[in-house]
């Protein structure tokens, strides 16, 4: 059975006015349990994360300020949100979905989180909206307890997983791959194991060329494991994201990621990432869809 990570938490409300849409991580599960296509007990709610495994991928006096609520003005305005203890606690909910979810992957082929692709977190930073790398430490509590031993991180949310590229550079076990607008956030980025920067107003087709390719390739780096960021801030109706696929092209997207995993034999986890549209159901949809996609190749 294909498990989803939620948690009422994930849609802790933020102060009135903030741009960041919470309310999605309550629309997707209402929406897939309403077309039938998941049942509740597709649903597992995490707990929050162990401090042994945040610190498996980030800096200890980073988490203590985030822990004890003293991180600086300055730090906690880099993250976009106010800190507080029930943030803290989201995100630690957040991870140890992705963890468990790692897990149930190996199991089934593919498991997904409704919320997670923190990847603007670096080792000992937050940033844009992410306090804690999800798909970072699950990739790290893998490699740690011998579960996997070459991991492949794909993250086509249109911004660059800037975070993900700086805890694993160097890291010879982990693959990251970020393929983002080349000028969009963060303006300081990082360097992947493969970046591919895309003009502003980049349309389905070469997307979905470019994309083909690069997981053509990617088949050389033989992993045993795959963690995929579906943000659907790729739309052309995404506010903050510069880039031009229709919905069609974000599930062909996310086809061509799936597809490559099922015919490699590489259980996936999936986390949604971004997704800024002014229409929330655009967003819902497009996220929706990513579900649907991988049940339909998965299942």
């Amino acid at each position: 059975m294909v498990k989803i990570a939620w948690h009422p938490l994930y849609a802790h409300p933020l102060p009135e006015g903030h741009r960041f849409p919470m309310v999605k991580y309550e629309l997707i599960p209402e929406q897939l349990l309403h077309e039938g296509l998941i049942k509740p007990d597709h649903l597992f709610a995490p707990e929050p994360l162990s401090e042994e495994l945040v610190l498996l991928t980030h800096d200890r006096t980073y988490w203590e300020q985030l822990r004890d609520l003293t991180l600086p003005a300055k730090e906690q305005r880099r993250i976009g949100f106010p800190l507080t203890a029930q943030l803290v606690e989201r995100e630690l909910r957040i991870a140890q979905g992705s963890v468990e979810g790692a897990l149930y992957a190996q199991r089934h082929g593919i498991a997904f989180n409704v919320a997670g692709g923190t990847h603007h977190a670096g080792s000992n930073w937050g940033e844009g909206f992410c306090l804690l790398n999800d798909q970072a430490i699950a990739a790290n509590y893998l490699l740690s307890k011998g579960l996997a031993s070459r991991i492949l991180i794909i993250d086509l949310d249109v911004h660059q997983g800037n975070g993900t590229a700086e805890v694993f550079y160097g890291q010879p076990r982990v693959f990251t791959f970020s393929m983002h607008g080349e000028k969009n956030f963060p303006f300081r980025k990082e360097r992947s194991d493969l970046d591919i920067a895309l003009e502003d107003g980049c349309e389905d087709d070469e997307f979905l060329t470019r994309l083909a390719i690069a997981l053509k390739g990617l088949v050389r780096e033989k992993p045993d494991f795959v963690f995929y960021l579906s943000g659907v801030d790729v739309l052309e109706s995404d506010s903050l994201g510069k880039l031009a696929l229709s919905k069609f092209g974000c599930r062909e997207r996310d086809r061509l990621v799936f597809r490559f995993c099922k015919d490699n034999g590489l259980p996936v986890q999936v986390s949604m990432g971004g997704g800024y549209s002014p229409d929330i159901k655009d967003i819902v949809d497009a996220h929706c869809n990513t579900f649907k996609t991988g049940l339909d190749i998965f299942e």
